[in-house]
């Protein structure tokens, strides 16, 4: 049996516990099917089930991350007899822990993501890992507590800087809301006959091909990558090229590559920076059935490093 999960994260008093008490409020969700409400965080503001549309729901507190596993989640799952789960999840523990401790059969159906207008960018600015951790893995974020005098765009840029598929909506006073609807240009050009991809733009043109890899098939695209197997590269046809790339901090670089195929090999040493110009041919990969791009070189050239060697998003 599927368990729905309902996930809602946040830091402290950012509006998760109000948003929770109105959907359980609100028949239209709170339908009497039986409910399991997790509380991972306690603020000021407090849970009123006296004023929850049915009586079908459980609430439990967890107050420890170490406290997440699916003995517990499940145990605590099976003695409601729910068929959903309702999360309030603390912000100061990270997503990876309730994901990678979640029982088989919980699935999440749906993560919204609140943060307190008035005191993001300050999070944002010393607790910049976990705001990632966040706005990764959110459907949609709500600045809640949002005023006219502030500047849109330079919440937007934080999110769109850490996901392009994130809805945005801004929450004022007295309720009115406005969603986002900033447009983001690609910093190069799709449909040019070579798509040129300049030094600070590989984090950029590497998320947009791994979100929207399908409109970059049969394109022909240039960029500064290094050569990054691992191994000697003689008598290989296919090698690893790309970029170390960073989301958010130091911890979390990673080398964003590419497969690409060099027709008869190539005597690169590994390691090796060069200019590469290739053609890109989608795939459907045979045991995930995702599309995957595979590039196929067509020109290259031995370069320097670039000053920035670490692709970033900002």
């Amino acid at each position: 049996m599927e368990i729905p999960v309902y996930l809602f994260t946040g830091f402290l008093e950012s509006g998760k516990t109000k948003f929770i008490q109105e959907t359980l409020c609100d028949p239209r969700f709170n339908d009497s099917t039986p409910t399991l409400l997790l509380v991972c965080e306690e603020g000021f503001e407090e849970y009123d089930p006296s004023a929850f549309a049915s009586d079908c729901v459980t609430v439990q507190t967890i107050e420890n991350e170490s406290d997440i596993s699916p003995l517990k989640l499940g145990g605590m799952r099976m003695r409601s007899k729910a068929e959903r789960v309702v999360i309030e999840y603390n912000g100061m523990w990270q997503l990876s822990t309730l994901f990678k401790n979640m029982p088989e059969e919980w699935m999440i159906y749906q993560d919204f993501l609140f943060f307190d207008a008035t005191t993001f960018l300050e999070y944002n600015q010393n607790m910049r890992s976990l705001v990632v951790d966040k706005i990764n893995n959110c459907e949609l974020v709500v600045f809640n507590r949002f005023r006219d005098e502030y500047d849109k765009m330079e919440f937007h840029k934080i999110v769109r800087a850490i996901s392009r598929r994130t809805d945005i909506a801004y929450e004022y006073a007295a309720g009115r809301v406005e969603y986002d609807d900033i447009v983001d240009p690609l910093p190069f050009d799709i449909n040019a006959p070579l798509i040129d991809i300049a030094d600070g733009d590989y984090a950029l043109w590497y998320r947009d091909l791994s979100e929207e890899t399908d409109k970059y098939n049969s394109k022909t695209v240039r960029f500064k990558c290094r050569i990054n197997d691992g191994k000697a590269l003689s008598n290989r046809d296919s090698h690893v090229v790309g970029r170390p790339l960073m989301t958010c901090c130091i911890q979390d670089i990673r080398f964003a590559g590419l497969t690409c195929r060099f027709p008869g090999g190539s005597d690169i040493e590994n390691g090796r920076w060069i200019v590469l110009t290739a053609k890109i041919t989608v795939k459907k990969h045979k045991l995930t059935g995702r599309l995957v791009p595979l590039l196929d070189a067509l020109a290259f050239e031995p370069c320097v490093q670039p000053d920035q060697e670490v692709a970033t998003f900002y």
